[in-house]
Order: C-alpha cells, then sequence, then structure tokens
C-alpha cells in the first residue's frame, strides 16, 4: 500500500504538488487525469523514487522513502516499482531480448533463468518473435510492449505508466490498452497517468482528477464520468469526452 500524505513540490517558484494526500490500495488501477501541468507526471516521479525534494510523507507499506538511504532506495526501484515511460527510454543497438535481459540481471544473476524469464514476458506481452530483433526496428507499439516487459522483468508490487499511448500512432493506441486491460488481471497496483477517457473508464478502478497539483476529484469510473460535481472537472470533461 502507498500512502501519500500532505505531499507538496516547488519547481522554483511554481507549486506543482499542492497538499497532496491520497492511498493507493495494494491491487487495482487508479487512472491519473487533469490537463498538462496538473502534477501527473511529477507526482509518478515521487512513487518511483526518482526525485526526493518534496515536503511531506510518502510511505510504502509503512516506509517512508524520504528516510531510505540512497542504496535502500535502489533496492526500492529494484524490487518494489516498474515504471514505464512516456518515450519508452528502450536502448538502441541492442535487441528486444538484451533489453529485457539488462533489467532481469538486477534481480536475478543465473543467466539460463534470467533468459527463461525475459522470453516467457515476451511470449506473455506477443512479442516473442521479435526477441533479437534491433529496438530501432520495432513499431512504436512494439517499442512499448518491450518497455513493459522491461517493467516487469522485476517482478514489481507496483506497476507506473506515464502516458503511455501518446507516442503512438492511433492504430496503435488500441493494441497497447488492450495488453493494459489482460494486466490489469494481474494481483498489482497500477497508477496510470492517461489521456484516454476510454481506457479509465473500462479499467479503472479509480479515477482521479488533478488540477493545480491537487486532487479535485476521486471516484469509481462510473461515478467519475456519469455524475461529475467539480466545475474544473465538468469543464475537462466536456473538452475531451
Amino acid at each position: 500500500m502507498i500512502e501519500l500524505n500532505n505531499i507538496s513540490k516547488k519547481y522554483g517558484d511554481q507549486i506543482v504538488l499542492d497538499g497532496f494526500s491520497y492511498t493507493f490500495g495494494e491491487n487495482g488501477i487508479t487512472c491519473l487525469l487533469g490537463a498538462s501541468g496538473s502534477g501527473k507526471s511529477t507526482l509518478l516521479n515521487l512513487l518511483a523514487g526518482f526525485d526526493r525534494e518534496y515536503s511531506g510523507k510518502i510511505l510504502v507499506d509503512g516506509q517512508a522513502l524520504s528516510e531510505l538511504s540512497d542504496e535502500d532506495l535502489c533496492e526500492y526501484r529494484k524490487h518494489t516499482i516498474g515504471f514505464v515511460f512516456q518515450e519508452y527510454h528502450l536502448l538502441t543497438g541492442y535487441t528486444v531480448l538484451e533489453n529485457i535481459l539488462l533489467a532481469a540481471e538486477l534481480t536475478c544473476q543465473d543467466n539460463a533463468k534470467n533468459r527463461e524469464w525475459a522470453l516467457s514476458l515476451l511470449r506473455r506481452l506477443n512479442i516473442e518473435e521479435k526477441a533479437n530483433e534491433k529496438i530501432e526496428n520495432l513499431s512504436g507499439g512494439q517499442k512499448q510492449r518491450v518497455a513493459i516487459a522491461r517493467a516487469l522483468a522485476m517482478d514489481p508490487e507496483v506497476l507506473l505508466f506515464d502516458e503511455p499511448t501518446s507516442a503512438l500512432d492511433p492504430e496503435m493506441v488500441g493494441e497497447v490498452l488492450d495488453l493494459m486491460k489482460s494486466l490489469a488481471e494481474s494481483k498489482m497496483t497500477m497508477v496510470v497517468v492517461t489521456h484516454e477517457m476510454g481506457f479509465a473508464r473500462e479499467v479503472g478502478t479509480k479515477v482521479v482528477f488533478m488540477d493545480g497539483g491537487k486532487i479535485l476529484e476521486e471516484k469509481t469510473p462510473e461515478e467519475f464520468f456519469e455524475h461529475p460535481e467539480h466545475p474544473r472537472l465538468q469543464e475537462f470533461l466536456a473538452k475531451v469526452l
């Protein structure tokens, strides 16, 4: 379980998160919605431990991230968090399998087991036939599948997605969303920053609307889309639906 207590974050004089408090459960998908600049991606970076400059407390299973040593924070990133980046951040010049193995080797030093695990992930994500293909030869949808496989390579408890379809051509969006729907059946916590309203409506366990670094509304998908209460949310949905 991840608990955020009164989190505030500034870049210079700009307030990005302003007294943000929320609890992510042990299972399910929380979709974060909001206009650009509302603090969604910043929040993911804090959850992943990429950014330690904030006030307030982030508790993961009762442990405050701010109290972890650099070494313990690395262990947290290795064993607890999987991050799927908006722009993939895969290593060009390497094959699909090599990208996955580089992540798997962080937690297991048995080469045979690493290879078996990596190939099982590629099979699960329906991209095993590209195992020996260089990253730069893949389509956007294929790269996103590899990025998800890499995030899963360390068997994380929490999977974070930062706009997983924003860099894709429209025809590839559907295949990645279908893949994420299948991942939703896994027993893990998923936090998804997304602009795909259909995904949030169909797959989300909770939908959170952020504006000005705060939560303005948080509901089940049905309540969120059918009965929006806050005027800012009503305005937002009028633009995107």
